[in-house]
């Protein structure tokens, strides 16, 4: 940003937590400011990783652009207050790549894809509350049996670590050209299964590790595993629900923090972390800054110019002046759709 000719600050100790001292921000040519209240105050545009707080987004102003995860859909009063600001708020999570994909959402679901299997193998040990089973199982015992919803960047990840760790892996999907190339590239490791209901119901109550991993763009995640459906799980059983942040893929789902993430509903622990990646923060932080850095630079140089040409970056945009430009996030929470471009010529 800097050799770019920007002006770039920086919140005092943001990256001290995981070895990047203010004195590295310093020596790339940052100055280092006291407050994130004095960042809103002086920034054109601002760069976070998670959804503003409440205090946060009432210290926006017109056009100012923020940048940053959003998942506005679950979010009604995130949504009321970025409307009300007049910002120009740039979604990581619906930015689009040219061979399609969610590029910035991308590395925090292969993060959380990973995780998900660590904790929920973590979890299934009898001290946390699950069953007791170890997910690869020894000779002469039978390895626990997961179940992956969504065989998407997050489904895949999730099935690589837990076919690694030797568990007997099945993923439902109602993609036939996704399922026949995981079925390839695992090559008759993993389960490859076209999702219904009735397949979901079979395999879950067959489950020890359920990993929800479902993802419409934008748009809330849909309720795939019922209350009953939960109830009727092995005592012990682990679900892992890797949507929270769209809102959950669990109607028993409620959102948990790094410091207490799990809770039990009828017998079954629940892992319901929202921004599972923060529990990994090194490696996150540099695989989310590999993806997001070039769009940012853009936005900086000229962020219309930018929003008007690119429209993959276009896509990213969830507010503009107070209005809501994507679709799935207006429908969700029942705002008018103004097309992006239409927003933008204002």
């Amino acid at each position: 940003m800097v050799k770019r000719g920007h002006q770039v600050i920086v919140e005092r100790s943001a990256g001290a937590a995981i070895d990047f001292p203010d004195t590295e921000y310093l020596d790339a040519g940052a100055e280092i400011v006291d407050s994130a209240g004095e960042i809103f105050a002086r920034a054109e545009m601002v760069i976070k990783v998670k959804e503003p707080q409440a205090s946060e987004c009432k210290m926006l102003r017109e056009g100012q652009i923020l940048y940053t995860y959003l998942h506005l859909a679950p979010d009604p009063k995130q949504a009321e207050l970025l409307v009300a600001s007049g910002a120009i708020c740039v979604a990581y999570e619906t930015v689009t790549g040219n061979q399609g994909g969610l590029p910035l959402l991308a590395p925090m679901s292969e993060v959380a894809g990973r995780m998900s299997v660590q904790a929920g193998a973590h979890h299934l040990e009898k001290a946390q509350g699950g069953r007791g089973v170890l997910l690869g199982g020894v000779p002469g015992v039978a390895p626990a049996k997961v179940l992956v919803i969504g065989g998407g960047v997050v489904g895949d990840n999730e099935a690589a670590m837990s076919v690694g760790m030797g568990a007997d892996v099945t993923i439902l999907d109602r993609s036939i050209p996704r399922l026949r190339e995981l079925d390839a590239k695992y090559e008759g490791r993993v389960r490859c299964v076209y999702s219904t209901n009735a397949a979901i119901e079979e395999y879950a109550l067959d489950a020890d590790l359920v990993i929800g991993a479902v993802l419409i763009p934008g748009a809330e995640a849909p309720k795939l595993l019922s209350r009953d459906l939960i109830g009727r799980m092995k005592k012990g059983a682990v679900v892992v629900d890797v949507a929270i942040d769209q809102g959950g893929c669990f109607e028993t789902s409620k959102v948990t923090t790094h410091e207490e993430p799990t809770f039990i509903v009828d017998d079954v622990v629940h892992y319901c972390v929202a921004n599972m990646p923060g529990g990994v923060a090194c490696t996150a932080t540099m695989a989310l800054n590999n993806a997001t850095l070039p769009y940012a630079l853009a936005l900086a140089d000229d962020p219309i110019n930018s929003l008007f040409r690119d429209k993959n970056l276009q896509n990213g945009l969830n507010v503009h002046k107070g209005k809501v430009t994507y679709k799935a996030v207006a429908d969700a929470l029942g705002y008018p759709y103004v097309p992006a471009d239409e927003a933008l010529k204002t």
